[in-house]
């Protein structure tokens, strides 16, 4: 009895992690470059005197999805997507530097490139890029930016910071990337595509269907944690009789 409840209120404390996980993924359908969170369950013992045959399904998140996802032409200037495994270096909130692959950038007031999305300086392989003001910009496949101002010729302003991991990011709580090992190196045989932008790699019916499939479970475990209630009920009624 007592190992019965064990089992099914742990599966439904683990359903309902799952369920935050794929509703996280299903509100990011649409979120440009968002890398989809993966889910696992995996058995822990409950250590002490007598509870050494109970055990607590717990969810963990994997990681992520490393595929990368459709890609949309935008036909606006500072929309790129990243080629292959290449990912935009960014200046995160905390002041450190995390990756992305969101590529929409736009500039502020004072001729800093931003991402869209959270407004985060798009770091350079020199530092921080700046626009000059009333320039028209174009970022070549290596992801050098140009800035021609009026009346006068083209010229580089810097160069996006594109790094290529070899082993699996880490997602922060603030939805960017970081490796493991610190900050990466530029590498400069990353190329990426103007005028264009990566969409999210979630699908929309596989994460409704594991959602359905997440709450059928979840109810699955409800009516298990009755069931065990109720006899319980009976066997006290039974022994109470005797």
């Amino acid at each position: 009895m007592d190992r019965r409840i064990y089992l099914s209120m742990s599966g439904a404390k683990a359903t309902m992690q799952r369920q935050d996980v794929l509703a996280n993924n299903l509100a990011n359908v649409s979120t440009a470059g968002f890398r989809e969170e993966l889910q696992a369950f995996r058995a822990v013992p409950v250590r002490g005197d007598g509870a050494t045959t109970r055990a607590y399904a717990l969810e963990t998140t994997t990681g992520y999805n490393p595929a990368p996802g459709q890609v949309m032409a935008t036909g606006r200037a500072l929309d790129v997507a990243a080629q292959g495994n290449a990912w935009f270096a960014v200046q995160a909130l905390d002041g450190t530097e995390a990756y992305t692959r969101a590529g929409g950038f736009e500039t502020t007031a004072d001729g800093t490139l931003v991402t869209r999305s959270g407004g985060l300086p798009v770091i350079g392989e020199g530092g921080p890029i700046s626009i000059p003001a009333n320039a028209e910009v174009t970022i070549g496949d290596d992801g050098t930016v140009a800035a021609k101002v009026p009346g006068g010729a083209a010229g580089a302003v810097g160069r996006l910071k594109l790094v290529v991991p070899e082993t699996a990011l880490k997602r922060g709580d603030d939805g960017l990337f970081r490796a493991a090992d610190g900050d990466l190196a530029a590498e400069p045989t990353a190329r990426v595509t103007q005028g264009a932008l990566e969409g999210s790699n979630v699908s929309a019916v596989g994460t409704m269907v594991a959602m359905i499939a997440a709450a059928r479970q979840f109810e699955a475990q409800t009516k298990a944690m009755q069931t065990a209630e109720k006899d319980e009920q009976q066997a006290q009624q039974l022994l109470s009789m005797n």
